[in-house]
């Protein structure tokens, strides 16, 4: 059930009301004063290690399931030991050629009449829920998802576990997010959660599955997200521990600091990751563009990309499956050139195939392994060709492995943490700063979307690629409000104010106008259209159809504060009064907020007599003079 979330600001001082206006008897609904950490968040932290605990143990059942069904498709066995499909092909040849396609065709059946939404990786389709849905996602996707993966894996589909697991927690995050009363906000943190657990329960990397849920699900850095986040994804962390060991995912021989030269070859290698990255992505969504055009119904696609997945199965064996083992190799610069050169060739051409043909697999690993393994074939030839720069081809299959995930998903820190977690090099750090950023920097230069956001855009969404602070926070009222304010006295009648407001001088040009008492307190608030509507008062004072109680802001709560008591209350203007003296000192109209919601800063200067008369406000560097015409209010002096 989804509960009403009101808008909040991190304290309510300044906008509770003044014992000095005697008339009013009732608190006035304020936005909810919230700390850093409060019940709420505690509330969501003991949820989240749940979620960790029940995302460690599906990850557990989803890579038993892959292992039954590829012994099953592969051996004619029923084992939970895991078995690589290249160890099947020398005797089953080109009759492992159907395998994949009988599973595609499966997962195409599954996807028509369960649920589209396990088409793909997962990750784009969890930001989208999150963008647009209110991290909403059907409970069905969380059974449909693992099982519709492990299918597509354990015959053969060039995939990792990592990204159906991180589809699945998202789900799983999202259906107890949606039993239970949570705000959107909230839900997303329990869909990230989740995310992270998956992640950390398949790699054994808390910190950058925390990390990813950052950089590609929650579009904040918040504690009251950060929190539980990490604590999912550490509980996950350590029950995979538990079971399989502390020993590093992708073992690599002890790395050597590298030298100046060598850690400016690492740079520049990353930049060509950057390059490959971007070839990548458009490579990927090319051949998506080519089965759109296709004259059969989506359900076959799968089917079709199967079909060069076991072709190429055949020629290449070790594309076919998870092959975490193919980027330990790799890691470790155990391959030959030439074999690394086929391996990378044809998990590229098998992947971004099958990838593209809308089957349910993921990214990370079949990334990892083409990354490791142009970064190994740069290494070596670097090594081979500049021997005197020091180039390691270990450390350089680590940049490159790390770096073509940066550029492809634009997470850099992401991409640098995991490389180190599952490898637990140190020295490799460095290197893989410098070498994630560079490639970061190239793909973004030459592409505006990732292969993560390129699915969403292509659908109208926007995902948010920076973050920042608030602005609205960072500016008092008293900077933004306007100070010259037009307002009546409670006693005039309505008669002489219809005729004030009614007149053709533009002094009345306003909405709206705050009423003062005879003690020259604000006592409400007047609108046009209240004028209008008091028919047959002609006796009466303006005070006596005054808007009663009254909204109101004090001059030292920030934008933020003011702007969140306005969207609770559906109002269009804020009187502002002075703290202590209960003093009407301006008024702040919802126009001057539209800066600030463009993106653009404002900054205040005065001009003469510093009376406000002459006021200039400068908008990213564009100057505006006279803002009394755009908003209808003079701004506020500093």
């Amino acid at each position: 059930m989804t509960q009403k979330e009101p808008a909040k600001s991190q304290t309510t001082n300044g906008l509770t009301l003044s014992p000095a206006l005697d008339f009013i008897i009732e608190a006035t609904q304020i936005p909810s004063q919230t700390a850093l950490i409060n019940h709420r968040v505690l509330f969501l932290c003991g949820i989240a290690i749940g979620l960790g605990a029940a995302a460690a143990l599906v990850a557990q059942f989803l890579v038993k399931l892959i292992a039954v069904i590829t012994n099953l498709a592969y051996f004619g066995q029923f084992s939970f030991v895991f078995r690589a499909p290249a160890d099947a092909i020398g005797g089953l040849g080109w009759y492992s050629v159907p395998i994949p396609i009988l599973g595609a065709v499966l997962v195409g059946f599954m996807a028509r009449y369960g649920s589209q939404a396990i088409r793909g990786h997962g990750i784009p389709e969890a930001m989208e829920q999150v963008l647009t849905n209110d991290s909403k996602i059907p409970m069905r996707v969380m059974f449909l998802k693992p099982i519709s993966s492990a299918i597509a894996i354990g015959t053969g589909g060039p995939f990792g576990a990592e990204g159906p697991i991180i589809a699945t927690g998202s789900a799983l995050g999202s259906v107890v997010g949606q039993s239970i009363q949570m705000t959107a906000s909230e839900r997303k943190t329990m869909l990230a959660a989740g995310a992270a657990a998956g992640m950390a329960a398949i790699f054994g990397s808390p910190v950058s599955a925390v990390l990813i849920a950052i950089e590609l699900l929650l579009f904040e850095f918040r504690p009251q997200s950060i929190i539980p986040v990490a604590l999912a994804s550490c509980i996950a962390a350590g029950i995979r521990m538990s079971i399989e060991g502390t020993a590093p995912v992708f073992a690599m021989t002890e790395l050597h600091q590298p030298s100046l030269t060598a850690l400016f070859a690492y740079l520049v290698m990353g930049g060509v990751m950057g390059v490959f990255s971007t070839f990548v992505t458009r490579s990927v969504y090319w051949i998506e563009d080519q089965f759109e055009k296709a004259p059969i119904h989506w359900m076959w696609w799968p089917a079709i990309g199967s079909a060069a997945v076991g072709v190429i199965g055949v020629l290449e064996p070790d594309t076919l499956g998870v092959g975490y083992y193919n980027i330990s190799s790799i890691l470790s610069a155990q391959l030959p050139f030439w074999a690394a050169v086929s391996l990378c060739l044809y998990k590229f051409i098998s992947w971004s195939i099958s990838l593209s043909s809308g089957t349910s697999g993921g990214t990370l690993a079949p990334l990892f392994t083409i990354g490791g393994g142009v970064g190994l074939l740069m290494g070596i030839a670097g090594a081979h060709f500049f021997p005197a720069i020091g180039i390691d081809p270990r450390i350089a299959a680590l940049v490159g492995m790390a770096a073509i995930f940066a550029g492809a998903s634009r997470a850099m820190l992401t991409s640098v943490v995991f490389a180190f977690e599952t490898t637990l090099q140190p020295f490799g750090l460095l290197p893989l700063l410098g070498g994630c950023a560079a490639s970061y920097l190239v793909s973004a230069y030459l592409m505006q979307t990732s292969i993560m956001t390129e699915k969403i855009a292509r659908r109208g969404v926007r995902a948010p690629e920076e973050y920042s602070a608030d602005l609205l926070d960072q500016v008092l009222v008293r900077d933004a409000a306007t100070r010259h304010v037009k307002s009546f006295h409670s006693t005039e009648s309505l008669t002489a104010v219809r005729n004030k407001v009614s007149g053709d001088s533009g002094d009345y040009s306003h909405q709206g106008y705050p009423i003062i008492n005879q003690q020259g307190f604000l006592s409400g608030m007047i609108t046009r259209k209240d004028l209008m509507r008091a028919d047959g008062c002609s006796d009466a004072t303006i005070g006596d159809i005054a808007i009663k109680p009254v909204k109101f802001v004090y001059e030292d709560s920030t934008v933020r504060q003011a702007a969140d008591h306005m969207v609770n209350h559906s109002i269009g203007r804020l009187p502002v009064l002075g703290r202590g003296t209960h003093q009407l000192k301006g008024i702040i109209p919802e126009a001057m907020f539209f800066p600030f919601f463009n993106g653009v800063s404002m900054i205040f200067t005065n001009e003469g007599s510093g009376d406000g008369s002459h006021r200039e406000m400068f908008f990213c560097g564009r100057k505006e003079r006279d803002m009394v015409g755009a908003t209808g209010f003079e701004p506020a002096t500093t």
